[in-house]
């Protein structure tokens, strides 16, 4: 399994995971954007999305829906998802080691959620 020494989530402590595979794990967001933001996080250390094995694909999307199912049992007050990955620096990736967001929404969070994404270019959410 490749692995980067300075890399933060090569380097994660078995202490924060809240739900592994073989190929992924998961933890809670260090910086999150709602309360129990997660992560989903390929062992293997790849830079984005794009390069991760169809393998990896399908271990990140069983944790998505692992973790989605414990937000919705440990919040009531979660009526939705926004789930997303960074490719790249232009488009806001910070930390290089693949990782896709799981945020959870909940009624009244923003004024106006219609667009979700799409508010990641300045009035491009608004259609």
């Amino acid at each position: 399994m490749k692995r980067e020494n300075g890399c933060r989530f090569c380097n994660i402590g078995e202490e924060r995971l809240i739900a592994e595979n073989d190929l992924a794990f998961a933890i809670r967001d260090g910086f999150p954007v709602t309360e129990l933001h997660s992560l989903v996080i390929p062992r293997r250390h790849v830079s984005d999305y794009f390069e991760l094995t169809e393998e990896e694909l399908l271990a990140c999307n069983e944790l998505l829906r692992i973790v989605k199912e414990d937000i919705l049992a440990r919040d009531a007050s979660v009526k939705g998802f926004n789930v997303g990955a960074n490719s790249g620096l232009v488009a806001g990736q910070s930390i290089f080691h693949c990782h896709i967001h799981l945020i959870p929404r909940r009624e009244g969070d923003v004024p106006n959620p219609k667009g979700g994404i799409r508010h990641v270019i300045p009035g491009k959410g608004a259609y």
